[in-house]
């Protein structure tokens, strides 16, 4: 593999610290831009001997300093939908972590590809298994998919005992270790809710070929059912350098120091329908995918501000999927067709979703 040279949007949260793991294990890989939120990038910058580095701000700007051969935007939420929008559409080999850019913005996203006609490799561990699952077969012969959900620290609770979890006992989940946006919406289920859109725009699927099933080890990752009866599954400890390995390197496959599934240790393979009563974020995410045109970045919007207070202790669990039932709720959805509109959609459900917090 020759050398590659990467932008690493997001590089001081999870998935950017881990990629800069994989990266370190393979000289081929070399970082040649580093962009972050808000947290300062001098001495990593200074380590690793980068020239562009970009904290806030336009993310657009420092890929086109940099130029790079791949982009892994592991940018949180709505921000990172710019530098999507740009890689695809400059044909730039496209990393994708930031799940809200298919979410938010999958129409224009998938206009960009087409225009582009570059490589888009998912990093979510669920369809960087699906990628997996796809590859090498032809459309017509796939039935449907299933994603698969650890069901969070509170897959047990009931309602009642929900109404009193702290952004801790939240924060405490069983299997993975991530930021704290996307683990408080792996608790609530958002996350998949956010995945199944994506499922929907990466791989061109109809929502009612998507299904999710709640899978606590998290050991299966994503399942491919095919027309003749037969399926196929990824398997793999929950571990998220995987399958940002898979994407940094791919085609190649590079090793990486995660231990291999032992078989004969009797592993845990249940399945289990999730909870729409108790988990009903997922059931508004795909009626959002399914109504389409700028209501699924509403939603994405309305959970970004719902999380976020409740993370600053502004309102309790439970409030978080009424708070977003109730901007969707009020949303004046139409098409999405461009940034501009979407960008108006995104500050519309903000609003929405602050003036109920401030009466909640």
């Amino acid at each position: 593999m020759r050398e590659r040279r990467i932008a690493l949007l997001g590089a001081t949260g999870s998935i950017g610290r881990q990629a800069l793991e994989v990266v370190a294990a393979n000289p081929e890989l070399a970082v040649c831009a580093l962009a972050s939120g808000s947290q300062p990038l001098d001495e990593l910058a200074s380590e690793l001997g980068v020239e562009h580095v970009q904290v806030g701000g336009d993310l657009r700007d420092v890929l086109e300093a940099a130029q790079p051969d791949l982009v892994l935007n592991a940018v949180v939420g709505f921000a990172g939908v710019g530098a999507t929008i740009w890689a695809l559409e400059h044909g730039v080999t496209l990393a994708l972590a930031n799940k809200e850019s298919l979410v938010a913005a999958g129409d224009l996203a998938l206009a960009a590809w087409r225009q582009g006609g570059g490589v888009l490799l998912p990093v979510d561990s669920e369809h960087s298994a699906l990628f997996q699952c796809l590859e090498g077969h032809a459309a017509n012969t796939i039935d449907s998919v299933i994603l698969t959900a650890s069901g969070g620290p509170f897959r047990n609770r009931s309602r009642e005992e929900l109404e009193s979890v702290s952004v801790e006992d939240a924060l405490a989940h069983p299997t993975w270790s991530m930021g704290p946006k996307i683990t408080i919406d792996s608790a609530t289920l958002a996350n998949k809710g956010l995945e199944l859109i994506e499922a929907h725009y990466l791989f061109g699927l109809d929502y009612d070929a998507i299904e999710v099933v709640v899978h606590p080890t998290s050991v299966v990752h994503a399942i491919v059912r095919f027309r003749d009866g037969a399926s196929l599954a990824h398997l793999g400890y929950p571990d998220m350098r995987v399958p940002i390995s898979f994407a940094l390197t791919h085609p190649e496959r590079r090793a990486t120091p995660v231990s291999r599934l032992d078989f004969s240790a009797g592993l845990q393979l249940e399945f289990e329908q999730p909870d729409l009563e108790r988990f009903p974020l997922l059931g508004l995410a795909r009626e959002a995918g399914e109504r389409g045109g700028t209501y699924p970045c509403a939603f994405n919007a309305a959970n970004e501000v719902a999380v976020a207070a409740f993370l600053d202790g502004r309102i309790g669990f439970l409030e978080i999927s009424r708070l977003v039932e109730d901007a969707l709720g009020a949303f004046d959805g139409g098409p999405a067709e461009g940034l501009e509109q979407l960008s108006e959609a995104d500050m519309q459900a903000r609003r929405l979703a602050q003036g109920r917090l401030a009466t909640a």
